[in-house]
């Protein structure tokens, strides 16, 4: 509870320093939050429109003392995701951006979460660097990569009916080249 506590306070803290809330409003936005039912604090300061994401970043970027990425309308490298299991990437809320050299660069929700490095060379031999994002960009690009959309669903029920009909359409001919053979 003291970590979860310390992090609202040290992040509202660097909201009222970047001039994004007032400071009588981080105390409020606090008091707010222990009663929500949202799990994190971002989330929750997202939700209710009190800062902007590009702020949060910002924010999160310095109170972390890492880089930000947004993921949002980012293209991830296929070969590279699938390297690690979907569950992993959603319950560690973090997903792989690039490879340079022997240096894997991985967005992460909370880049300070004991044993992530650990965890990640579980998958991968690389060396790991951490930058922040936002968790629900980050799952939402995780599911997005490893679930179908609509558009592809529909492309293989339609590929599916089209071989049917060329079938279907082939027996016709077959039986219509019998009947005139006969």
């Amino acid at each position: 509870m003291e970590n979860k506590e310390a992090f609202t306070q040290g992040l509202a803290k660097i909201l009222v320093k970047n001039k994004v809330i007032a400071s009588d409003e981080a105390q409020s936005m606090q008091e707010m939050f222990k009663d929500s039912v949202k799990e994190t604090f971002d989330d929750f300061l997202l939700e209710e429109g009190l800062v902007e994401e590009s702020d949060l970043l910002k924010a999160l970027s310095e109170y972390y003392r890492v880089p930000s990425f947004d993921v949002v309308g980012y293209f991830f490298d296929h070969n590279l995701i699938t390297k690690f299991p979907k569950g992993f990437l959603l319950r560690s809320g973090i997903i792989p951006l690039e490879v340079d050299q022997n240096m894997l660069i991985v967005i992460a929700s909370n880049p300070d979460e004991s044993g992530l490095e650990s965890s990640v060379r579980d998958f991968v031999s690389y060396d790991v660097n951490l930058m922040v994002g936002l968790k629900r960009d980050i799952c939402d690009a995780v599911k997005e990569f490893y679930d179908l959309s609509p558009s592809e669903v529909q492309e293989d029920v339609d590929l599916r009916q089209e071989r049917r009909l060329e079938h279907d359409v082939e027996d016709e001919i077959e039986a219509i080249a019998e009947k005139l053979l006969d």
